[in-house]
């Protein structure tokens, strides 16, 4: 029983990130923010890579969101280390 109200937390997580997404908030998101912050405000990225630096402690995500409506001709890339945003580059893209 604990299993599934596990999983029904995790479900409930990420539809409520998806619903909650909204890409005019993309400039918004800064150093220092945790990774489920990100995922309420703007959703889940379009591109995801992951470093774990071949079993370091450290875990590095890069999550790319291309340009699209709200958010229109501006690519926003988000570095995560152990979770928290270490960097955030907003770019025009053509």
């Amino acid at each position: 029983m604990k299993r599934v109200a596990r999983w029904a937390v995790v479900v409930l997580i990420y539809v409520s990130a998806a619903i909650a997404a909204d890409p005019s908030e993309r400039k918004f998101i800064r150093e220092g923010m945790s990774e489920g912050d990100v995922l309420m405000k703007i959703g889940k990225p379009d591109s995801e890579t992951v470093d774990s630096g071949g079993g370091a402690v450290v875990t590095v995500k890069r999550w790319i969101y291309f340009p699209t409506s709200g958010d229109q001709q501006t690519m926003t890339t988000i570095v995560l280390r152990n979770g928290k945003v270490v960097e955030v580059d907003r770019r025009v893209s053509h």
